[in-house]
């Protein structure tokens, strides 16, 4: 079962900047969190991760690791440009193709801001699959100061609490109409 280091913010998180991703410095960044993993030299035979922020992370670690991935949904944002924090929704299930689930799980995500999701969804995979897991380790891209837990595994620390606009956010603001008229060309006569 997964343990938790309780973490006490004291002090008050003032102003948050932007942290702008490119797709490249996103998959250095999973590059050197898989390595942090492998160094650290546990190992474990599932990934579980969290959609969608945790499912490029989840696909790209488990090819390089070579085990099974299964997909929890989990929704927390939402509003204006999917930034306004809410209660947390989980899907009724994981998605595998596995009968079981790992007994060693590696649970993803793209970052741990207040902590709330990835404390509850610890909790969450306990109560329905604890029967099969003996240990739960965390890993995330981005871990910000203003967490109240402390992942395993973490690609960058991030002591003052920007909101990061990854690379893919744009279709998050983009509809189909738009899309498609970036892709029109004009027809030859």
């Amino acid at each position: 079962m997964a343990q938790f280091q309780t973490i006490t913010v004291v002090r008050a998180i003032a102003t948050m900047s932007d942290l702008h991703v490119s797709w490249d410095d996103y998959h250095q960044l999973i590059e050197t969190l898989a390595l942090q993993v492998y160094d650290s030299g546990w190992e474990f035979n599932q990934i579980i991760c969290l959609a969608k922020g945790g499912l490029r992370v989840g696909d790209i670690l488990c090819r390089l690791f070579d085990v099974p991935l299964a997909v929890l949904s989990v929704a927390s944002y939402g509003g204006e440009n999917n930034q306004t924090r809410g209660s947390i929704t989980f899907s009724r299930d994981l998605a595998m193709t596995t009968a079981n689930v790992g007994s060693h799980v590696l649970l993803v995500d793209d970052l741990v801001d207040s902590g709330g999701s990835l404390k509850r969804t610890v909790h969450w995979l306990n109560h329905k699959y604890g029967f099969y897991i003996d240990e739960v380790r965390t890993a995330v891209l981005w871990y910000k100061a203003c967490s109240v837990v402390k992942p395993d595994y973490y690609g960058r620390h991030l002591s003052d609490n920007p909101w990061i606009h990854q690379p893919f956010e744009k279709y998050e603001q983009m509809d189909l109409a738009e899309l498609a008229a970036q892709h029109k060309t004009p027809q030859e006569v």
